[in-house]
């Protein structure tokens, strides 16, 4: 009705106005705002299965994905202008929760077509289990293709073997990993585990 726009989202009504005409919608702000968001949407969009269930306690109000592109935003984004600006992937959490992060977590990318993840058993700490399920990262920034799984070997297990596409050979790839409990209710902070090149 008028300048106001009704609708739902979520299970959740609300009103809006229009939006007004933008005479000019290239001005410096907006120009590194859309740099800055289409350079974390190439981050995200290959790992939406596993930003789903890394932030699926922060989906009040929002989705998990746009939880996750706030997050990476607002804390993540290096640089000063728009030719210049990265993402910082040591901060950049594809995963936030309560439950206790992997320990020493290292990779290894000799062996061609795969990961070799590893980490220390820290299932006695805080709110750790034995049976906590390993969530593995392996992001290809060169094509922004990713494999990445979910319900990976326990947590004291200390080891899991991610296979990568031949074609990612010479690649540089990002590494990350997390935790999830064995009823999924809870899952941990991911941790970058750095980059490398693979095999």
């Amino acid at each position: 009705m008028g300048n106001v726009v009704g609708a739902s989202w979520k299970g959740i009504d609300y009103i809006r106005s229009k939006p007004l005409h933008v005479k000019n919608p290239r001005t410096e702000g907006q120009v590194k705002q859309r740099t800055k968001f289409n350079l974390v949407l190439r981050f995200l969009q290959p790992n939406l299965g596993f930003i789903q269930v890394g932030y699926k306690n922060y989906t009040n109000k929002k989705s998990q994905f746009n939880s996750a592109m706030s997050y990476i935003l607002n804390n993540a984004i290096t640089g000063t202008s728009p030719l210049d600006y990265e993402i910082d992937y040591s901060l950049a959490l594809l995963s936030r929760g309560m439950l206790s992060s992997a320990l020493n977590g290292t990779t290894d990318l000799t062996t061609a077509g795969q990961v070799d993840f590893s980490w220390d058993d820290n299932s006695t700490d805080s709110n750790a289990n034995a049976t906590d399920k390993s969530m593995l990262v392996v992001f290809n920034s060169d094509k922004t293709e990713s494999v990445y799984i979910t319900e990976g070997p326990d947590r004291s297990t200390g080891s899991a073997i991610v296979n990568i596409p031949d074609s990612w050979s010479g690649d540089t790839v990002e590494l990350f990993m997390a935790f999830i409990n064995e009823d999924g209710t809870l899952v941990s902070n991911s941790n970058y585990l750095g980059s490398g090149t693979a095999s």
